[in-house]
């Protein structure tokens, strides 16, 4: 249901992806700010993951400037958040390539635990130290996968999303998407391994 109350649609529940794209797509640009409100933080989570923090805000930008302009291109029988990190992988191999003379990346894991499933062997409780060393270590290991192995296990051991709709924004086969998952797991813990962590 959408009401208009001094020129402005005001949506009393929330609708689907789709309908707000339908509404754009009719003329109505104002409801494009409910998309991004509703998507920029995990398109931002993505993007600091697979890029790091230098020239975050215009990444994401960046990403909402290309929905809005390829919007029309957009096929309803699609998911729009599926189509949103299309974009957003497009956008990170475009910076990318940009500074690929950079070796650097701010990749930082907020919960490592859910990378891999890779814990710190023994159920003690390890020191902050400790934590603060491996979390380095598995920073060091993400910035050392390629970005197309970074990118598969981001998105799905951090964002969560299936290797079904990781394949189609990458635009690959799924079991490349599975070859790509279990060759970065494994590399990952080659790496911990490498560095005196048990898994």
């Amino acid at each position: 249901m959408v009401s208009v109350v001094s020129g402005e649609f005001l949506l009393e529940k929330p609708e689907s992806d789709n309908y707000l794209v339908s509404l754009c797509l009719q003329g109505h640009s104002q409801i494009f700010n409910q998309l991004y409100q509703r998507h920029q933080s995990k398109v931002r989570s993505t993007l600091y993951q697979l890029c790091g923090n230098d020239g975050l805000d215009d990444l994401v930008q960046e990403v909402f400037i290309r929905a809005w302009k390829g919007l029309a291109k957009f096929k309803q029988t699609a998911q729009f958040s599926t189509w949103l990190y299309r974009i957003t992988w497009n956008v990170a191999c475009d910076r990318r390539r940009n500074f690929a003379k950079s070796r650097s990346r701010n990749v930082d894991v907020e919960d490592l635990t859910q990378l891999a499933d890779l814990s710190i062997s023994g159920s003690e409780k390890v020191s902050e130290l400790n934590n603060m060393h491996y979390r380095d270590l598995v920073q060091r290991g993400l910035t050392a996968l390629s970005l197309e192995h970074r990118a598969v296990l981001v998105m799905h051991d951090l964002e969560e999303l299936s290797q079904k709709e990781i394949a189609e924004i990458v635009d690959i086969p799924i079991g490349t998407v599975k070859s790509r998952l279990f060759h970065a797991r494994g590399a990952l813990r080659k790496f911990l391994e490498s560095q005196g962590v048990e898994i």
